[in-house]
Parts: structure tokens; sequence; C-alpha cells
């Protein structure tokens, strides 16, 4: 495939993901989960049944934007490969930026607030629903830690840096949903440069 085709193909994808998150997220603030199927969702966006499987999960995590395209392979093993770091420092550079990739994954924007707001507003148990998710991607990422750094399982070092590194994600997606114009990536780092200088002092 050429590189036309290539990016031609990446946004149709981007595309439909978008148009679904965007359906998903109306039609819930409209008429709550269960007011809609996933078929009236992909015939409203033109697209078949199967393919919404491609891109989401449930309608909970097309409302949340999360995304069952990203391949954690992607990240996961360079991370895991990468092998034991010289220092804790070191370390925790590397878990920010396994984060860091998996929020550019989701492709959220500050403007997704808007949608997401009133969706949340009409059906609470979606932040249920994510908080779930949020314990399962933790506890997976603390194995990961544990394998790439030669920790034996269930070692409070790997759980530490995960709880405290993931502990900054909530607060940063707040900043950010507030449309200050500044990246995730910058207001993620600020908040993990003052946690350091507060454990440091």
């Amino acid at each position: 495939m050429n590189q036309s085709a290539s990016s031609t193909r990446d946004r149709r994808i981007a595309e439909t993901s978008r148009a679904l998150k965007s359906a998903a997220r109306r039609a819930t603030a409209d008429r709550g989960l269960s007011g809609f199927t996933i078929d009236e969702l992909c015939a409203e966006v033109g697209i078949a049944r199967r393919t919404f499987f491609n891109y989401f999960a449930s309608k909970e995590n097309a409302v949340l934007g999360l995304p069952i395209r990203a391949d954690l392979l992607e990240l996961d093993e360079p991370f895991v490969a990468a092998g034991p770091s010289p220092d804790s420092a070191t370390m925790i550079a590397s878990i920010a930026e396994l984060m860091l990739a998996r929020w550019d994954q989701m492709e959220l924007s500050a403007s997704d607030s808007s949608e997401i707001g009133p969706a949340i507003q009409r059906e609470p148990q979606l932040i249920g629903h994510l908080m779930e998710l949020a314990a399962q991607g933790e506890r997976h990422d603390i194995g990961l830690v544990e394998r790439r750094e030669g920790l034996p399982e269930g070692d409070l070092r790997a759980a530490t840096a995960v709880h405290l590194l993931g502990s900054l994600l909530r607060p940063s997606s707040i900043e950010y949903f507030q449309d200050t114009g500044e990246e995730f990536r910058t207001i993620y780092l600020r908040r993990l440069a003052l946690a350091r200088e507060l454990f440091t002092a």
C-alpha cells in the first residue's frame, strides 16, 4: 500500500471513529444507553454492525472514546523489551511515556468534553465503567513493570509507581478538558515534575 492510500485509509478510520463516538454520545444524552441499539448507531454512521466492533467493544466504550483498534502489543512489548531501568527516575519516566502513549491512542480532544459531559449526566454509571476499566489497566501495567524491571509478582515498587503516575491522569484530564489550549502531555508532565519536587524536597 502506497503512502497516499495509507493516509487515506487512516483518515477514513479516524473519521468513522469520530462519527461513532459523536453519535453514541448524542444518543446517550438524549435517550440513555438503553434507548438505542448498536444497529441504530451503525445505520446513522453508515457502517455495518460488524464494523462497529473493529472500533469499540461496547456502546459504553464508544461514548467514552476507548478504542479497541489500538493494539496493546504495539506499546507493551517495546516497553517490556527495553529491560531494567538503570535507576528509579528512568523507570518513572518510562512508565509516564507509556501512559502518555495510551492517551494519544484514545485521540481525545478538548472539545470531546462538551459531548461526553451530557452523556455522563444522563448515565452516571459510565463513571463506574470507566473506573473498572482503569483498575484493569492498572493491574495490567503493574504486570508490565514487573516484567520489564525483573521484579517478582506483587512487588510493591511496581504497584506504587503505577498508582502514583496513574493518580496524575485524572486531574490532568480535567485540566485538559477545560480547553486551556495546552497539550495533554504538557499538563501531565508539569504535574509529574511537581510530584518529583515534592518527593525530593
